[in-house]
């Protein structure tokens, strides 16, 4: 989402649950409402707690294996976001947050996302959202003759070791 939606939603996201409290509340009176509210808080945290286990037992069985467990770590984020908009009091959020926590919602999210992960290890290996491992520099070698590389310091260079005078 680029940053000049997020004020947009902001403003959009309350006015739609007032909408839908206001709306909801004259069907159903306030109470019921209320209480509808508190029950989907509770179903919401019962549902994190459940797929959150069995989310940290694939994270372990993918690491196991070797293998880098994107899609699984992603799945947890998205599960982390669908318990916060479950807390939030609201139906709007709690649509949202229903919607995360079904498996292929989060797979349609994860193939929009993956394209647009990058991944850069300290060791410059980088891999892409489907796990794929390229080497350093993201796979472009530069091959150097003994005469184009020096290790000694060159005395003509503008970034030598002595401060500029002035």
């Amino acid at each position: 989402m680029p940053f000049s939606l997020i004020p947009f939603a902001l403003l959009v996201i309350p006015l739609l649950e007032i909408a839908a409290f206001v709306v909801i509340g004259g069907q159903i009176g306030v109470f019921p409402t209320l209480a509808l509210v508190v029950v989907t808080a509770i179903i919401g945290s019962i549902l994190l707690r459940v797929q959150g286990f069995g989310l940290l037992s694939r994270i372990q069985t993918e690491m196991d294996a070797g293998r880098v467990p994107a899609r699984e770590l992603v799945h947890g984020v998205m599960l982390l976001v669908a318990g916060i908009l479950l807390l939030t009091p609201g139906f709007v959020t709690d649509a949202a947050g229903f919607l995360l926590f079904v498996p292929p919602v989060r797979d349609a999210v994860w193939r929009f996302v993956r394209s647009r992960i990058r991944v850069v290890r300290s060791d410059g290996t980088t891999y892409d959202g489907d796990g794929a491992a390229s080497g350093p520099g993201g796979g472009r070698t530069i091959d150097l003759d003994e005469d184009d590389f020096a290790r000694e310091p060159d005395p003509n260079t503008p970034w030598g070791d002595d401060p500029p005078r002035s």
